[in-house]
């Protein structure tokens, strides 16, 4: 199995107020947070998916822009799928700090040819750290042509397509993806 990565950092921030990769988290941004994560799964590639290039990004990342018109993360996916060399493609959201390298391995070692890993809580899947198939482009481009943006959809018909695995997140697990919206979640 060949893995890029993508950090998906394009949303617009409006109830944090301000860019949330740059918002600092026990004493470093966010943003840089989630890239060293990243780099210790050691992908052959990493892109960042943002709506336009940003000062921070690394000079060995690639800047992957959102497929228009842009719908949230579901046009950062479709573009980071279309980007990637590899055969899976391992998503995290900027502002899910509380992640870790080791739970983002457990999700690699699920993978398998053909066969990506969503993590499920109870009947709702968290689209925005999974590992993704190449073959998965397919539907997310499909998705951006419809009247529904929404990544839940998609992930039930690729689950139904045997293209996701379900992993159920339980226990002291669901809080590595607490993710910050607010002022408030940063304490």
């Amino acid at each position: 199995m060949s893995l890029g990565a993508v950090l998906l950092a394009g949303g617009e921030s409006r109830r944090m107020g301000r860019d949330k990769a740059t918002l600092e988290w026990r004493g470093r941004p966010l943003w840089e947070w989630q890239m060293e994560k990243l780099r210790a799964l050691s992908p052959e590639k990493i892109l960042l998916s943002a709506r336009s290039d940003v000062a921070w990004r690394p000079a060995d990342v690639e800047l992957i822009v959102d497929v228009p018109p842009s719908r949230g993360p579901l046009s950062g996916l479709a573009a980071a799928l279309a980007a990637i060399e590899t055969n899976h493609l391992l998503a995290v959201a900027v502002d899910m700090p509380f992640m870790t390298t080791e739970h983002l391995q457990l999700l690699c070692g699920l993978a398998a040819n053909g066969t990506g890993v969503i993590p499920m809580f109870d009947d709702e899947a968290e689209p925005l750290s999974a590992i993704y198939p190449k073959e998965a482009g397919a539907a997310f481009v499909e998705a951006l042509q419809s009247e529904n943006f929404s990544l839940q959809p998609i992930v039930r018909k690729l689950i139904n397509l045997n293209l996701l695995k379900e992993m159920p997140v339980t226990g002291a697990a669901r809080e590595f993806y607490k993710n910050i919206n607010e002022p408030n979640d940063v304490d």
